[in-house]
């Protein structure tokens, strides 16, 4: 923890004297999220709001995780 009272969560270099602690839970958690929204931006309809109504816009962005949902199941078997 820092003086501020942040806590790390990216992991320090590996060529570092002295590392730092860090948090890997919130790290993995971190990974997770940066991960599945490099996915959704292949969804440019979602980013650009095409869609004006929420409840629309929802539907595309439940559909899309959908996709990609299903796209990783069948990347696994």
């Amino acid at each position: 923890m820092s003086k501020q009272g942040q806590v790390a969560v990216i992991p320090p270099r590996s060529d570092r004297k002295t590392p730092h602690d860090y948090d890997r839970q919130r790290y993995r958690q971190r990974n997770l999220i940066e991960r599945f929204n490099k996915k959704m931006k292949q969804y440019r309809r979602i980013f650009a709001r095409f869609e004006k109504l929420s409840t629309s816009y929802r539907g595309f962005l439940y559909f899309a995780t959908t996709l990609i949902a299903l796209k990783q199941n069948v990347n696994r078997t």
